[in-house]
């Protein structure tokens, strides 16, 4: 099949331009939402149906296994159309960047895939879809036998509404129509469906976890929230993924756990479970003396990419492993799914020494602690409604240590359970701008193209820190001080971001790469973007890995946005 359309690419490029989309699409597009959303086109082929919607105002992601055709779409394509390497039925790459989207389309695209793979293929497509969101398939009758080499299987909407019955998503829309090419023996035929939740049972069951499940500690509430803060802020940090579970690094969960617990334990000295009856506090299992030991330390200095050595790197690594220890003991052993004892997650931890050695915090330092399993489901959602899931569960946190001991003051809680990192710091990112020009080189505005003249400039978070914290190399971009300033707190549109595309990459050459920062810079982007393998697919890769993540936070925040 691939072989055929690579052969014939420009030709069916050529034909399928031709045809109006608002033509072949009329019969659905009156379900369309007012307001335009995410759009994923499967199959898109020639990009028509991806640029159509772009110009609606919606973000597509492209989808097109073809490389022939999906580079000639891509040179005529709508700046918000954002194309990717994948194929149905498994979908592993855009899965993996965990979008969900208010509309999936597979337009000509179900006759070619394998009958026996349909049900998994349709269960795949439900789950990648938001509360609300609309799945639109179209269906070419008619010539069903292998057609030309095009790898063609039969196909019907019955087949397809059984399949949406099984998965509880409701038919909105069936309707029939004649071929637009004038060919007699094809007619097509659409069908409808849309989402009345998050279409996996994933919101339901967190928030049973949040609100419902018994709780004789914070520890529940803290296992959850260090998972969505990991799913929102470091997606890149995933090892594996299928259609039932996602792995991260077990020590990445025991890091991020440290850093929930430091503001509260070491440094507001607030209960997470109740006192004895005698009335004295109880204890932490898990925090012991390498956790005490690090009352000086901030949770910001636990980031991605931060280097130990000596007593301290012994400390850290033994709280981690501690850590780790007693998520598996206590939360991950009684969350369990509801009216049953089967647990929501799966762990499998590794003994990790206390040796003294010189460690970094990264992916394979972080994995030496083991294994830790989410459901797929679960973590699509848990990166996806982060915003509002976050602050049910600090809500619940509250309520729980203000039962066990009511004497402080409501701001007191809030205080300790407000996420750390750090400060909007652009130290570093103006130090190196500085020393570029002080020997002559030339350091120019990402958004404007204008020269940056001695200490006339900013630094930009391109993704704004009142959204989202944080401070890697790879957000930080040097403007003039009225670029920055018309920015402000707004996410760069997909046409700056394509317009700006060549500055930052030469930025990034510049300044970055060969630099002593260069494992630093690669580090953070593989931590923080979906879809970054660091430094192999060097800064086109990153520059890829940022589109994807602005689509994340202007779908999953609303974020407005800057046209530059």
């Amino acid at each position: 099949m691939i072989d055929y359309y690579s052969q014939n690419a420009r030709e069916l490029y050529s034909v399928y331009r031709r045809v109006k989309p608002e033509v072949v699409h009329a019969s659905w597009t009156g379900f369309l939402p007012s307001q335009p959303g995410l759009a994923c086109d499967i199959g898109s082929g020639s990009g028509r149906d991806s640029d159509w919607l772009a110009e609606k105002g919606w973000d597509v992601v492209a989808v097109e296994p073809n490389k022939e055709l999906r580079e000639l779409a891509r040179n005529s394509s709508h700046p918000r159309v954002q194309f990717v390497d994948d194929a149905l039925p498994a979908l592993k790459v855009i899965r993996k960047i965990g979008h969900r989207f208010d509309l999936i389309l597979l337009s000509a695209v179900w006759i070619h895939v394998n009958p026996k793979l349909r049900a998994r293929a349709f269960r795949i497509l439900v789950e990648m879809l938001a509360p609300g969101g609309l799945l639109v398939i179209t269906l070419r009758l008619g010539a069903v036998v292998p057609d030309e080499g095009r790898g063609f299987y039969p196909v019907s909407a019955d087949e397809l509404n059984n399949f949406a019955n099984d998965r509880a998503i409701a038919l909105v829309n069936r309707s029939s129509q004649q071929d637009v090419l004038g060919r007699e023996q094809i007619t097509w035929e659409t069908v409808v469906y849309k989402v009345p939740d998050d279409g996996t049972g994933a919101l339901p069951l967190l928030r049973h976890i949040i609100v419902n499940d018994n709780k004789s500690s914070t520890y529940k509430l803290g296992l959850l929230r260090a998972l969505i803060r990991i799913a929102e802020g470091a997606p890149g940090m995933l090892t594996q993924w299928d259609d039932d579970y996602v792995e991260i690094p077990f020590g990445l969960v025991g890091l991020y756990w440290l850093k929930l617990y430091m503001p509260l334990v070491l440094q507001s000295n607030l209960l997470q479970s109740p006192s004895r009856k005698d009335g004295s506090p109880s204890g932490y299992g898990w925090a012991k003396e390498d956790f005490y030991s690090m009352a000086d330390m901030s949770p910001y200095d636990l980031r991605v990419g931060a280097t130990f050595s000596g007593s301290r790197a012994v400390q850290i690594l033994g709280a981690i492993r501690d850590a780790c220890r007693n998520i598996q003991q206590m939360p991950v052993h009684y969350t369990t799914l509801p009216g049953g004892s089967d647990p929501v997650f799966q762990c499998e931890r590794k003994m990790v020494r206390r040796t003294k050695r010189t460690i970094q915090i990264n992916k394979e330092f972080l994995s030496e602690f083991g294994v830790f399993r989410i459901p797929t489901n679960l973590w699509q959602s848990m990166g996806q409604y982060a915003c509002w899931l976050e602050p049910a569960i600090i809500n619940e946190w509250k309520n729980l240590m203000q039962g066990w001991r009511l004497q402080y003051s409501g701001e007191k809680y809030e205080r300790a359970l407000q996420w750390d990192e750090g400060r909007r710091d652009t130290t570093r990112m103006r130090g190196m701008v500085d020393d570029i020009q002080q020997v002559g080189g030339e350091v120019h505005c990402v958004w404007t193209n204008s020269r940056l003249r001695g200490n006339a400039y900013e630094i930009d978070h391109c993704f704004p820190w009142s959204y989202w914290f944080n401070n890697d190399l790879w957000n930080l971009l040097p403007t003039t001080i009225s670029a920055n300033g018309r920015k402000s707190d707004r996410l760069p549109s997909a046409e700056l971001m394509l317009n700006s595309r060549d500055r930052l990459l030469d930025w990034w050459e510049m300044a970055l790469v060969g630099s002593d920062n260069e494992g630093q810079f690669y580090m953070e982007a593989e931590a923080s973007l979906p879809q970054c393998e660091g430094g192999s697919g060097g800064v086109k890769g990153v520059f890829a890995a940022m589109q994807h993540q602005r689509l994340r936070l202007r779908r999953d925040q609303q974020l407005p946005e800057w046209f530059g």
